[in-house]
């Protein structure tokens, strides 16, 4: 559970910080390996998900709940 709330601490941070203006990115990693980045958007109040998997392009998407895109995360990080 510690890391579920490492993930919500992470994308509260990322939250406060896009008062600032441009959006910033987050990056979370499994022994170096980028699974996913998260980037927050103050205007719209919506995370954006970039899922990197090898091999493939990016897929985008798109959450309006922290809850739901940590959880989401957190599946990526497993």
């Amino acid at each position: 559970m510690s890391q579920l709330l490492g993930i919500i601490t992470r994308l509260q941070n990322l939250q406060e910080n896009a008062e600032s203006g441009e959006p910033f990115q987050r990056f979370f990693e499994v022994e170096g390996e980028k699974r996913c980045s998260v980037k927050y958007f103050d205007k719209s109040n919506t995370y954006e998900l970039e899922v990197y998997q090898k091999g493939e392009k990016p897929q985008s998407y798109q959450f309006d709940n922290i809850d739901m895109i940590a959880m989401e995360i957190f599946d990526l990080l497993q």
